[in-house]
């Protein structure tokens, strides 16, 4: 029996994505907001065309999850082709004085060809976008340093657009996580469910620890970086040598767990998402994995 797919399109992201694309003509910049550690997977199809003549401003949030030589390796990556990156810690605030700033700076030349035409300056207007649970709201919330808009670490809590001045020069859209219809690559939908930036309803826990297990497994790293699964055997006390995903989320469950393999793998999710396992990276640049 083959294993279900990850997909996930509630009906209030269909909605929503009908609705942003009328409010993108009122658009000046789009600020596409990418989880630093999977930015690859959370990379919508569909912005290139979002964007078309726009600003466009790349910020990639949870910088706190990533390593330095990652965060290096993305940044040298994301400037060859084209699009250096903003690292934001959004719910600490890091960097999103820069996002605001290049946001603004991006929007100069709308004004500055309103003027031409003999009409009067206004706010600039950005739209956040960007996979569920990856930030957008929280990079709102700590533009304005209050809380104006649904912020939480769950995919799902943004169900509305919603406009927000920032300030006399800023106007910002806030939208719903938009994700494809079909989520056609299953090994970065995988890496969607680790890092919780799709709805709990796409996945099954037990399926998706196993994943994650096998996935730092293979992670190939540098002679100066330790093997990923050294975390796992620290932090649990049980080694991952010589078995696979599967098998270590039922060794965990029967040593730590009662046999409980669900309150296993929902321990080793959480642990990850929370970071409590340090600054595992699930993807590196394609011109420099380690």
């Amino acid at each position: 029996m083959s294993t279900p797919a990850i997909q996930w399109y509630p009906g209030h992201i269909a909605k929503a994505e009908r609705a942003l694309l009328e409010q993108l003509k009122r658009v000046d910049v789009v600020l596409e907001v990418r989880d630093a550690r999977i930015p690859l997977a959370t990379h919508h199809p569909r912005i290139p065309e979002w964007i078309n003549n726009k600003g466009h401003i790349l910020v990639l949030n949870r910088v706190d999850m990533i390593s330095t030589e990652a965060r290096t390796a993305w940044e040298t990556w994301f400037r060859s082709q084209g699009s250096p990156p903003y690292f934001t810690n959004a719910q600490q605030g890091k960097g999103v004085l820069s996002v605001a700033k290049a946001a603004q700076e991006a929007g100069v030349a709308v004004n500055e060809r309103r003027q031409k035409r003999g009409m009067k300056s206004r706010p600039v207007r950005a739209v956040v976008l960007g996979f569920p649970n990856v930030g957008k709201s929280a990079l709102i919330n700590r533009l304005l340093n209050r809380k104006v808009v649904p912020s939480a670490r769950k995919a799902g809590v943004t169900r509305q657009l919603r406009w927000v001045r920032i300030s006399e020069t800023l106007e910002l859209l806030d939208s719903p996580g938009v994700l494809p219809a079909l989520l056609k690559d299953q090994e970065a939908a995988l890496k969607l469910a680790i890092c919780d930036d799709i709805g709990e309803a796409a996945y099954d826990n037990q399926r998706i620890a196993m994943g994650f297990v096998d996935v730092l497994r293979s992670l190939h790293v540098s002679e100066a970086t330790r093997p990923y699964t050294e975390v796992l055997t620290e932090r649990y006390g049980i080694s991952t040598e010589g078995i696979n995903g599967e098998d270590y989320l039922h060794v965990l469950a029967e040593g730590k767990y009662q046999g409980d393999v669900e309150r296993a793998a929902r321990t080793l999710l959480r642990d990850y998402r929370v970071g409590n396992l340090g600054e595992l990276l699930l993807e590196w640049p394609p011109e420099s994995k380690p």
